[in-house]
């Protein structure tokens, strides 16, 4: 018999982020706001009114989201008709999440998606972004396919897996695998 502290076999949790903690209360604070604000639209103007705002928001969204997959699309059959690696997307990426803010329930969403359909906005927020992703990757050391040959390569207790993979074949030669006559 032991006596003691029990011992766990498993790691200790990181410490939760930053984000994790503030993404769940800025979400939650976004929906009251759109709210509060749907009904002070429906207090000045009407429900209708309401319901048209947010039909037309999602008939809106549905064509831009439309509209950035046909481009993105077209864009990827003359690149395979070339024979070359797709340019880049050309902002069909932020056309579809405006056409998705869009199509969600609210004046912000409606609102944001609306300016994120501005050509010099999307080009500011497209660099913006790449510059993040860039500087993020550079911080965690290395290339993105280096991130992928590591997850790949261990499990998440952090022990390395070695392998080979294997060929599932049928056992026996094609002969063994025929149907048998019947007749």
């Amino acid at each position: 018999m032991t006596t003691g502290a029990p011992t766990s076999t498993h790691p200790a949790r990181p410490p939760r982020s930053r984000l994790r903690t503030v993404l769940p209360l800025g979400i939650a604070a976004w929906l009251v706001l759109e709210i509060w604000l749907l009904t002070l639209v429906a207090g000045a103007a009407s429900g209708f009114v309401v319901l048209l705002l947010l039909l037309a928001g999602l008939v809106l969204g549905a064509v831009v989201i439309k509209r950035a997959g046909r481009r993105a699309f077209r864009n990827l059959n003359e690149a395979f008709q070339r024979g070359t690696a797709p340019s880049g997307g050309g902002g069909n990426g932020l056309m579809m999440l405006s056409g998705l803010l869009l199509m969600l329930p609210g004046l912000i969403s409606d609102a944001v998606g609306l300016v994120l359909l501005i050509p010099p906005v999307q080009k500011a927020v497209s660099r913006r972004a790449e510059r993040t992703f860039e500087r993020r990757l550079r911080e965690a050391g290395g290339s993105l396919g280096g991130a992928f040959q590591q997850a790949r390569l261990r499990r998440p207790d952090g022990k390395v897996v070695q392998g080979e993979v294997l060929r599932d074949e049928p056992a026996g030669t094609p002969e063994d695998r025929r149907p048998p006559l019947t007749g």
